[in-house]
């Protein structure tokens, strides 16, 4: 029995849009693992962030806490975006304008103790620079005092 002309081109449109939907979720579960999301220190505590997940974690490095250890290419130092702060630990060479009190964006995943291994570190571009969500959260907490009231910007 010979299909009809209609039928075959239903057919064919119904296995077209299978195929279709099927190399969507094929590349969706490709790109799943790749994807890092980002976190200030106080979104990571606050959300639980999986350990061992790859996530960006991203803020100020904290004045004072970079350490340098007897290997010369280890560096520990805190990361805090003013309410929360996360240790990071790093293996590699820095960037040249990572230093204290400065922007940074560190990536790699949170470790069981709620520390940072980092496997890359991206540092600022000036003196002005900050990673966009950071600033965003900064400016959100330098403006409310613990009441919830403005403190900044009032007449």
């Amino acid at each position: 029995m010979a299909l009809k002309a209609k039928n075959q081109r239903l057919i064919l449109a119904l296995l077209a849009v299978v195929a279709i939907v099927g190399a969507a979720l094929l590349a969706m579960s490709a790109l799943k693992d790749q994807a890092a999301y980002f976190y200030t220190p106080a979104d990571a505590k606050k959300d639980h962030v999986e350990v061992g997940r790859a996530v960006r974690l991203g803020g100020m490095v904290q004045k004072g806490s970079i350490e340098r250890e007897a290997d010369g290419v280890t560096i520990r130092f805190v990361v805090t975006d003013n309410v929360e702060t996360v240790p990071v630990r790093f293996t590699g060479i820095v960037p040249d304008l990572f230093k204290e009190d400065s922007g940074v964006v560190a990536e790699g995943s949170f470790q069981p103790d709620g520390s940072f291994v980092a496997t890359n570190i991206l540092a600022k571009h000036d003196e002005r620079y900050m990673p966009p969500q950071v600033a965003g959260e900064m400016h959100k907490t330098e403006s409310l005092d613990a009441d919830g009231a403005q403190q900044k910007g009032t007449k």
